[in-house]
């Protein structure tokens, strides 16, 4: 009797989907964090080193190969570029330190949430745990934004950052935007009546804290997303969306009076950017140009892992400012330095030159050209298209389209790694061997 009752815990533990533990790496998103001055891992990055340890030892356990030649290569292509820039850096911490950053980011992290996915059901349970999440950033956003205690942004403490605090802006931004493109992608998909319904809610509640974020590069994403999945669904159910939608924008907006002049500035301040660009853009546009400049320098390599900072001054113009300024949300003023050209392609390019650049970007490219085409084989054979490839293939939309205003950077950036390995699975997961039993 006490072998039996020894025993059974351990077989329940087994029986627990795998993928609970890229649920958990989700869900440690929602506690408040603040690094130091130095800055600092979030307990979500830890977890998820932990994720693909766990990963690792179902793989050893089970004797099972981890991937098909295909997801090996998909997957694996970022590695070779790396290894090139890691070897360029300025000093061989700041190598390692990138090195280890990208793995996790865009191969490792990627190749365990593949493993760890068994079926469909296991990635409805992880897309509605990042619905979840952006719902919780979201209502503390919308919070902040009421009872004027989120971040500063133009001189008043409105601006929705959810638990990430006034220096990683981004964090709720990003959260809340792709919450909203999973629930887009559960609404359009093949599934109950109920859940499509609840799933449109949560888009529809969703927009409130995107608009409250003040975050055009977000805002830009996600329309550009949602666009691009309503029409893998149809025209006629875009059409009939897009109406549903603009109708929310008119009553959020016009009827209450949701930040109506502070989001007019900020949606007119985005095609005004060459006008009269305000200070964050100047700043933005003389960090592209000098990242441009160090890729003109060393076109093949770039100037080496964690290198922009190094060579920044070096090629920007007198344009740029000493820093972005940070307050609110329960942190004091700060002076926060400008490390980063906040867009991954430019910065991929500057430190690790067209080498580093074409193996990243050609591994997403792969991911998104293969995604397509399996969504496209599966309307053709069935007829309908699952949820799991909205959300997938939106998830990739989202981050590419986001890459051209933001760099990885901040605790959201585990969420990063976990939609690639969402678009991974969808596109290469028939030709995996998982270790959660396919």
């Amino acid at each position: 009797m006490a072998h039996a009752l020894t025993v059974r815990p351990t077989a329940r533990l087994r029986r627990l989907p795998p993928v609970l533990a890229v649920v958990a790496v989700v869900a440690l998103l929602a506690l408040p964090f603040a690094p130091g001055d130095g800055g600092g891992a979030h307990p979500a990055d830890a977890v998820s080193a932990l994720a693909v340890l766990y990963c690792a030892l179902r793989l050893v356990r089970d004797r099972l190969r981890p991937l098909s030649r295909s997801a090996a290569v998909v997957l694996g292509l970022p590695v070779l570029g790396l290894a090139v820039a890691a070897v360029g850096a300025v000093s061989p911490g700041a190598g390692l330190a990138g090195l280890g950053r990208y793995l996790q980011v865009f191969v490792l992290v990627p190749a365990a949430v593949l493993l760890l996915l068994r079926d469909r059901g296991d990635v409805r349970l992880l897309t509605w745990s990042m619905v979840g999440l952006a719902l919780w950033q979201g209502a503390v956003g919308v919070h902040q934004y009421v009872t004027a205690t989120g971040a500063s942004y133009q001189g008043e403490p409105i601006r929705a950052v959810g638990t990430f605090g006034p220096q990683d802006v981004m964090g709720m931004a990003t959260v809340v935007s792709l919450g909203l493109v999973c629930a887009v992608g559960l609404a359009l998909g093949r599934t109950p009546v109920r859940q499509r319904l609840s799933a449109a809610g949560c888009a529809l509640v969703l927009l409130l804290p995107l608009a409250l974020s003040f975050s055009r590069g977000a805002w830009i994403a996600t329309a550009v997303t949602c666009a691009v999945q309503l029409l893998l669904a149809g025209v006629r159910r875009a059409l009939a969306v897009g109406a549903v939608v603009v109708a929310a924008a008119v009553v959020l907006v016009g009827g209450f009076g949701v930040g109506t002049a502070m989001l007019q500035e900020r949606v007119g301040s985005i095609t005004d950017v060459t006008d009269a660009p305000d200070q964050s853009v100047t700043d933005r546009y003389t960090m592209w140009a000098a990242a441009a400049g160090m890729w003109r320098e060393r076109p093949l390599t770039g100037v080496g892992l964690k290198g922009f900072p190094e060579h920044r001054d070096a090629h920007a113009s007198l344009a740029l400012s000493s820093g972005s300024e940070t307050d609110g949300a329960g942190a004091g003023y700060r002076r926060q330095p400008l490390l980063s050209p906040h867009n991954m392609y430019l910065l991929v390019l500057a430190e690790q030159g067209l080498i580093g650049l074409l193996c990243l970007a050609g591994s997403w490219l792969a991911l998104l050209v293969l995604g397509l085409r399996r969504l496209r084989a599966v309307r053709r054979e069935r007829g309908a298209v699952p949820d799991c490839a909205f959300v997938a293939c939106g998830l990739l939309v989202w981050q590419l389209t986001d890459f051209a205003y933001a760099d990885i950077g901040g605790p959201s950036t585990v969420l990063t790694a976990v939609c690639f390995g969402l678009a991974a699975w969808w596109a290469l997961g028939s030709c995996g061997q998982g270790v959660a039993g396919r």
